[in-house]
């Protein structure tokens, strides 16, 4: 099945472990933003047909997967359930999934385990159901402590709902809990955003992170820009807004370690940091990427297809993309480039051979004359590179960086 792509695609060697990526494609409805691989579901429990025979497609592709994982040696290290809405399925549903992770997978015993969680879809028994198999973080999005806001951009859950989702998750034992933002929303002006960064920071989760509104063709809010309904806020507001995230957090005791995200010390989401380390990741569900030894796998979109081609014994991959070594460099700095450590050009060497200063030595002067980037802790010497990473002006036109190391 589809991922026989492990048996020539692991690029970590025995003994190495895995990210794991599971989508839920299901939510109560689409937000105003969303462009997520994201669909209603037809019923209003969250175990409905649809959702049930996804699930089990879903458990097939885990078991399919995990077998040649563990004939391999490899360990799953950080197993994250996202979507969509995990949480918009049935209590039982979702134990399900886990259960069904849990016995397909070769988890670690002490994996990072997260499911993103909705305010509005979270109760009780999802909770318990989550801890019994094992889930060791939640992340909830919040979105805006403003309730006003939220119904603007068409969220289904209000102020009073995240405090309770946030109360119960803490009762019910959860020690690790990250809070997603989004700023620079319709109507928003600094303060709002600041009274947001409070509300959140007064919780003390372990973990925020904060995105800016980016509104994206075939949302509603697109279409409401094509017809100028809506009107997005300025550059000007939208950096301020960021620079408040910087500061505020970083008071506050929040480190500041990717682009968009804040952690107190010791809580740094380990599954995206494979992400931005460039390192192999596997997806199941529909529509979820893979990454293994210098290829790009993804599956088919639409839950529909992708249960079709399961129940089929079908591979549920649609496209295979080979990656040069070239373009694993470039990525490597790109991604790297999103954290605040940076690239260390000790690693970029074990990994590829090379230096930084020989591989892309043009891009790293030409940005660091134009203060975008730094180079080594004590100053910028192009010619003894031992890391190069964004400076806070390079922070706001990370873009405009990382567009210099395409080719």
């Amino acid at each position: 099945m589809g991922v026989d792509l492990c048996q020539e695609a692991c690029h970590s060697g025995p003994g190495d472990g895995v990210a794991v990526y599971v989508h839920i494609p299901f939510c109560v409805r689409k937000c105003y933003y969303c462009d997520f691989n994201s669909y209603p579901l037809d019923d209003d429990d969250g175990d409905g047909d649809a959702a049930r025979a996804y699930v089990d497609a879903l458990v097939r592709e885990a078991a399919l997967n995990g077998e040649q994982l563990a004939q391999r040696g490899l360990e799953v290290r950080t197993l994250y359930i996202g979507g969509g809405t995990p949480t918009s399925l049935h209590a039982r549903l979702l134990a399900r999934v886990l259960a069904g992770l849990g016995r397909n997978l070769p988890v670690r015993r002490d994996a990072e385990i997260t499911v993103e969680a909705n305010p509005g879809t979270l109760d009780g028994a999802k909770l318990e159901a989550m801890l019994d198999a094992g889930v060791n973080r939640l992340s909830l999005g919040a979105q805006a402590m403003d309730d006003d806001l939220l119904a603007r951009i068409g969220r289904i859950h209000r102020v009073g709902d995240f405090l309770e989702s946030f109360a119960a998750a803490r009762r019910a034992g959860f020690q690790n809990i990250n809070v997603d933002l989004i700023f620079a929303l319709p109507g928003q002006d600094l303060a709002r955003w600041r009274e947001t960064l409070e509300a959140v920071v007064a919780l003390a989760p372990e973990h925020i992170s904060t995105y800016n509104l980016v509104i994206e063709e075939g949302t509603r809010f697109g279409r409401e820009l094509e017809a100028g309904i809506l009107q997005p806020v300025d550059e000007e507001l939208d950096a301020d807004m960021y620079q408040l995230a910087i500061d505020y957090l970083a008071e506050r005791g929040y480190e500041h370690y990717e682009i968009s995200n804040f952690a107190l010390p010791g809580h740094s989401c380990l599954h995206n940091i494979t992400y931005w380390r460039n390192e192999a990741y596997l997806g199941l569900g529909a529509g979820a990427h893979s990454h293994f030894d210098g290829k790009r796998y993804s599956n088919v979109l639409l839950p529909g297809d992708y249960v079709t081609r399961i129940e089929g014994g079908l591979s549920p991959v649609a496209e295979v993309e080979q990656v040069t070594v070239e373009t694993e460099k470039r990525d490597t700095v790109i991604l790297g480039l999103r954290m605040l450590r940076g690239v260390l050009d000790s690693e970029f060497y074990a990994r590829f051979g090379i230096h930084l200063r020989e591989a892309f030595g043009p891009e790293i002067l030409e940005l660091s004359n134009q203060g975008l980037l730094r180079v080594n802790e004590d100053g910028d010497n192009i010619n003894n590179i031992d890391i190069i990473a964004l400076t806070r002006r390079g922070l706001f036109l990370a873009n405009e960086v990382f567009m210099r190391f395409l080719p």
